[in-house]
């Protein structure tokens, strides 16, 4: 089927204090594991490419994004694409071209006022070309190697006033915001603050966006959607699932060398990985307190 629109996607979500999962690829085996994954689930899915997984893919966009388009077009539920973490105006550029219907647009390492105004910039360009964009106000961290962000840290959360001040000096169409997750966790132990979440909820109008859920444990995510998060990013979780498989398999046959045998087993991980997750996400809708 033809594309889908991550707005489209994450704006029906948001209606219906739902969810829509979006899964971080780094090569074809990923992107094929999220469409199955969301396949067998039953359910729309967002395929994100990552600034960092351009870069790892020698700064070239092209190869995995019309990839990844091709993979969409044939699968049997909607899919859509999206630009992650971008902090090159150059990389934003060439979104639109490359099959993106929306960009994270990320400038929150710099100060507050700064960030506003690049994102403002980045927003008003973004729109003229049809493109959705997710900003991001506080400080979820743990990207790029650096050592974790204390999530606890003052500052480190997203304060509702600030929030509902900077979607409207921006005009972004989501706002990741920090709430105790942090990127690249390897452990499910990070604790959302949900009071905050309820609050920011109820601050904004926009779609809210959850990054670090590798992190989180499923209950914190069943909660986390019935307090309004409507976006869910999900990246490491894949990659433990496919490392495991594969650690696992050339442990069991130590003269394997086609890497067919064992790139199979890592991406039937994921794909159950994708299922199982879409499955925690929906558990939402029977959640006691959810409005």
């Amino acid at each position: 089927m033809p594309l889908a629109s991550t707005g489209e996607l994450v704006t029906a979500a948001a209606d219906t204090r739902s969810a829509v999962a979006a899964f971080n690829v780094i090569t074809l085996e990923h992107v094929e594991a999220v469409i199955a994954g969301a396949e067998s689930a039953g359910a729309p899915v967002v395929l994100q490419v990552s600034e960092n997984a351009v870069k790892f893919r020698y700064g070239r966009l092209l190869p995995l994004a019309r990839a990844a388009v091709a993979a969409a077009e044939g699968a049997t539920v909607p899919v859509a694409l999206h630009l992650d973490h971008v902090q090159s105006d150059h990389l934003l550029r060439q979104a639109p071209d490359a099959g993106f219907s929306s960009v994270m647009y990320d400038a929150a390492r710099l100060p507050y006022a700064d960030n506003l105004s690049a994102t403002r910039a980045a927003v008003d360009w973004a729109h003229s070309q049809g493109l959705w964009i997710e900003a991001e106000l506080g400080q979820v961290g743990g990207k790029d190697g650096k050592p974790a962000l204390d999530a606890h840290a003052p500052g480190a959360r997203t304060d509702p006033d600030q929030a509902r001040d900077f979607v409207a000096g921006t005009g972004a169409d989501a706002l990741a915001v920090a709430v105790g997750s942090v990127h690249a966790m390897t452990t499910r132990t990070a604790g959302l603050d949900h009071g905050l979440l309820k609050r920011l909820s109820a601050a904004l109008a926009v779609p809210l966006v959850l990054h670090g859920s590798s992190g989180v444990p499923d209950d914190g995510l069943v909660a986390a959607v019935a307090g309004g998060i409507a976006k869910v990013n999900v990246g490491t979780a894949l990659n433990i699932a496919m490392t495991a498989a594969i650690r696992e398999f050339l442990a069991a046959h130590p003269e394997a060398v086609d890497s067919r045998k064992y790139l199979s087993v890592g991406r039937e991980a994921m794909a159950h990985e994708v299922r199982r997750i879409i499955g925690v996400l929906a558990a939402s809708d029977s959640y006691p307190d959810r409005p």
